[in-house]
């Protein structure tokens, strides 16, 4: 007896029928930076779920399973509480849900930090249970060597400078960076090292426009800003943020829609259908056959 079946894409909201494309690759991005110049932007967007995946993939190179998810999906005051736990079960919804963009899963504090052995077991993980095609580090210098561990072992890296939501202690909280020689100075020797050490990309976040410049120039690998300047190699973005899905979001946000107003207002009517018992209509239901 056969064991295998067929989806019905008609009506399993998991398995829509792709539309045919070849998903990028690792060096693929890496290869859009020649010569210090990038022509066309890279762009790159949060997602945690499946849908949102199957939204978002063919409009963009890269998705990004941050860890953002900690606030976003689970109303954490921060992401230092996400665990490796969380973010290899939203990485592998997001693979399963794209075709064509890369996808790349932060590793979330406490999970790389101790050593570069420390790392490479958790990225082991992330890339073995999710599909995913890179992991995410932040950290500048500190973490160069740890970066060329994981590079050298098959695992490529994203890498993140300037405000590091993770040492949002050490910070003292989400505080725009390069203000001051001594962390200007730092951002791009942050980015440089990084670079150095074989990631293919560095997220910078948070950084005074002349400096998010300054270190997009500085490195051969593609800058993503957040919060930096048009002039990095790429943008990315929560999605939900610029979706219009919160109220209170960062400077650097522009808000593309208001999707918040929309589902309230289709709640809304929701509610007045059902309470005046005007849904289910006869198109909503079961009739018995004449």
């Amino acid at each position: 007896m056969s064991t295998t079946y067929t989806l019905d894409t008609k009506t399993d909201r998991a398995h829509p029928t792709p539309k045919p494309m070849k998903r990028l690759t690792v060096p693929a991005i890496r290869s859009r930076k020649t010569d210090g110049k990038t022509g066309e932007p890279l762009v790159m967007l949060t997602a945690y779920t499946v849908r949102a995946a199957q939204l978002l993939d063919p409009h963009c190179d890269m998705l990004l399973v941050g860890d953002s998810l900690g606030q976003v999906v689970y109303g954490l005051d921060s992401t230092i509480p996400v665990s490796l736990d969380m973010m290899i079960a939203h990485g592998a919804a997001v693979v399963r849900g794209s075709y064509h963009s890369v996808v790349i899963v932060d590793l979330p504090f406490g999970s790389y930090e101790e050593s570069p052995e420390h790392a490479i077991r958790s990225a082991t993980r992330v890339m073995k249970e999710t599909g995913a095609a890179a992991v995410k580090m932040e950290g500048g210098e500190a973490m160069a060597g740890t970066v060329a561990f994981l590079t050298a072992r098959g695992i490529p890296v994203m890498g993140h400078v300037g405000l590091t939501p993770q040492a949002v202690n050490i910070l003292g909280g989400h505080k725009v960076q390069g203000r001051d020689d001594a962390t200007a100075a730092k951002v791009i020797a942050d980015a440089k090292a990084i670079d150095q050490a074989g990631a293919f990309a560095i997220v910078i976040e948070g950084v005074i426009e002349p400096i998010a410049i300054e270190a997009t120039r500085a490195v051969s690998c593609p800058t993503i800003g957040i919060g930096g300047s048009a002039q990095c190699d790429g943008q990315v973005l929560v999605t939900e943020d610029m979706l219009g899905m919160f109220d209170r979001v960062p400077r650097f946000v522009k808000k593309f829609d208001d999707l918040a107003t929309n589902i309230s207002n289709a709640v809304e009517t929701y509610a007045a259908d059902v309470r005046s018992r005007s849904f289910p209509e006869e198109a909503q239901t079961y009739q018995p056959k004449k």
